[in-house]
């Protein structure tokens, strides 16, 4: 349970405060109770799902939708009631919204403060731009040349109320040199709320129209369905990068030569990717494959990764099953695709002479190609326990020398022009660099085999 601290417990009083002074206009005669408290369940109807178990249990115990799925309906009634009306339509649902992390008092409080003070101040930007008006047009003209700018505003004016107050409750409850106070929020908020805002004019021109408000939940519905889709698939890319991270932090612990060289190898595949034109949606499975290039080794005793002396035959053989290994580790987990075949064969080379199965030439796969050229040249040019960093310029003409034989020279090629548009960081990954003059003989085979570098 994270404790609130007393400052932004302070601040989310003034705000509560705040929300129940726009509110308060509310409570005089002339409010539309009807569209009022038909808005009003309508929101919390769309928040109550998140709160059932039998809901949530049917969907695999996630939540149906994520925080905002439901703010078309906020903004319909931005422009369709007025200010105070239109406040007090979003406290229900904010109230009965669901809250993940306790305590959930004072979250579902400040979430309801922030929904009401937003609305409230964009029904003052439609109102300013003649919305309600003209809503009302329809009856001779077109609405929706009449009603987009005010529905605009709406909508702006609502992302920037709400990132502000967010921004706000942060940097009060973190300190205001807090990463999440520094970071924008405003660029990432302000695409999905012109998008609700259009969805919420849908809502209002047909809520306005001779269908009534009936006829506003066929939008309301496709717009729920699609963040609740597009909620699940960030909730299933999150559990993918969660075990991406989990099969990394094994083998770093298990062989500390090579903290960080998983992530610098995707990295660096990513750019020959790139490079080559391949289409966005490959180059997550470019990464997962460079990042997850040695999770085999997880089944090679740590005896010999951590070995400082030179290798004998028989540690060299076991070694060399580490791609085998990783096939086996992650043959089973399905959004890897083509990232499993680079994981077996990135120590393949051109000319046949690598392993495991000897594969020359286009018999290895492209990704892997990628990946093999990618690790050589970290392999390279990281500091090891057991060998210096080599200069860039030194890996990249060792690697050209290889082309052909080693590497694919396409892909070779490729990296030598991302290199030169991009730089390189090398990065020392051992936790100790061996003194000048006093390198112990070089091992391995991630790197070119003149130099049997081990990575």
């Amino acid at each position: 349970m994270k404790v609130i601290p007393p400052a932004a417990r302070v601040y989310i009083g003034c705000a509560l405060l705040a929300a129940g002074a726009c509110v308060l206009p509310a409570l005089r005669p002339g409010t539309p109770w009807g569209t009022t408290a038909l808005l009003a369940a309508l929101y919390a109807l769309c928040e109550l799902p998140a709160r059932c178990p039998l809901v949530r249990r049917a969907l695999g115990g996630s939540a149906p939708v994520g925080t905002g799925s439901s703010y078309p309906v906020l903004l319909a009634a931005a422009l369709l009631l007025p200010p105070a009306a239109a406040a007090l339509a979003a406290l229900p649902g904010s109230l009965l919204a669901r809250v993940e992390e306790s305590p959930a008092g004072p979250r579902r409080a400040w979430r309801a403060a922030a929904a009401a003070l937003s609305v409230w101040a964009a029904a003052h930007a439609s109102g300013a731009l003649g919305g309600p008006a003209a809503l009302v047009h329809g009856a001779d003209a077109p609405v929706l040349p009449y009603a987009l700018l005010p529905a605009g505003a709406a909508a702006l004016v609502f992302c920037l109320v709400l990132t502000a107050l967010d921004g706000g409750v942060r940097a009060v409850a973190d300190g205001p040199s807090s990463r999440a106070a520094r970071r924008g929020l405003l660029g990432p908020a302000l695409a999905p709320h012109v998008v609700h805002g259009l969805a919420g004019l849908m809502m209002a021109v047909l809520w306005r129209s001779a269908y009534g408000p009936v006829a506003a939940l066929f939008v309301l519905l496709p717009m729920y369905i699609s963040c609740w889709v597009f909620g699940q698939y960030h909730r299933e890319r999150a559990a993918h990068q969660a075990t991406i991270r989990a099969l990394v932090q094994a083998v770093d612990i298990k062989d500390r030569y090579t903290r960080g060289h998983s992530e610098r190898v995707g990295h660096a595949s990513v750019l020959i990717a790139r490079e080559l034109g391949m289409p966005e949606d490959r180059l997550d499975v470019v990464r997962f494959a460079g990042i997850l290039h040695d999770v085999g080794k997880l089944g090679v005793p740590t005896r010999v990764l951590r070995k400082d002396g030179p290798l004998t035959p028989e540690e060299r053989r076991v070694i060399e099953l580490h791609p085998e290994y990783g096939h086996e580790i992650v043959r089973g987990i399905g959004f890897l695709g083509e990232a499993r075949t680079a994981i077996l064969h990135h120590h393949e080379r051109m000319d046949g002479s690598g392993y495991p199965y000897g594969l020359r030439g286009e018999q290895i796969p492209e990704f892997a190609r990628m990946v093999a050229v990618a690790d050589a040249f970290d392999a390279m040019t990281s500091h090891r326990s057991y060998s210096r960093a080599r200069p860039v310029p030194v890996a990249v003409a060792e690697l050209e020398r290889c082309a052909g034989t080693h590497f694919d020279p396409r892909m070779v090629d490729a990296f030598v022009r991302a290199l030169d548009r991009h730089g390189w960081r090398p990065s020392v990954t051992a936790d100790e660099t061996p003194p000048d003059g006093n390198v112990p003989p070089p091992r391995g085979a991630d790197a070119p085999a003149p130099s049997k570098e081990r990575g």
